[in-house]
């Protein structure tokens, strides 16, 4: 069955990787209080899901592993994540209460992840142009665009792929390239799980009632 066809939501490491991403945000800490977000399981579930379950398995496996490795060691993931996001839309907090505390990229790894990035903002940026209506209920697309309030698809792309191990991203790269190769779009292979685990029947479906509302 290809990964298209697949039905969404019947992956178990995929689950149990939402869960456990879960319970790292549980433990997030947001400037002004606990933010509204990480009170709202279906939500976050329905999208983590959709993108995890683009991924082959030896990818998920990889990135479960990088969660308990975190868990041992005393990180959060999912903290760092967002703090790797500060750069952009809070660059002087970033600079003081963050880059010093989490793990520093080497220009090689940069490099490495905005080649990646560069790939899957043109497939946002091409998915939105055939589907305008579900494109609008994207994040905003490139970093030219965060605001302090804002944070686009590519800087929140850039944030997570600076919390991956090096074997992790190693198999993201390889899992982007093949895509590529496949002519595939990873943005809308994830929408369609998104759509999908949201009852509607695919891409076609969801735009259509959308442009109706």
């Amino acid at each position: 069955m290809s990964e298209e066809n697949k039905p969404a939501g019947d992956d178990e490491l995929a689950e149990a990787i939402v869960r456990h991403e879960w319970n790292q945000f549980q433990n997030t800490n947001n400037e002004g209080g606990r933010a509204s977000c990480q009170g709202n399981w279906p939500v976050f579930h329905q999208m983590r899901l959709s993108q995890f379950l683009t991924w082959p398995e030896g990818l998920r496996r990889s990135y479960a592993d990088d969660l308990d490795e975190a868990d041992r060691v005393g990180r959060n993931l999912v903290t760092e994540k967002y703090g790797r996001m500060m750069a952009s839309t809070a660059p002087e907090q970033y600079r003081k209460t963050i880059e010093p505390y989490i793990p520093k990229l080497s220009a090689e790894r940069v490099a490495r992840q905005e080649a990646v990035i560069r790939r899957q903002v043109a497939w946002a940026a091409d998915f939105r142009a055939r589907y305008p209506h579900l494109g609008e209920a994207m994040r905003v697309l490139t970093t030219a665009e965060d605001t302090p309030d804002k944070t686009s698809f590519e800087t929140y792309l850039r944030g997570e792929l600076g919390t991956y191990s090096d074997r992790t991203l190693a198999l993201y790269e390889v899992m982007v390239e093949a895509r590529r190769k496949a002519g595939e779009n990873l943005t809308e292979l994830t929408i369609l799980n998104t759509v999908r685990i949201g009852g509607f029947d695919g891409l076609d479906d969801a735009e259509a009632q959308l442009a109706r509302a």
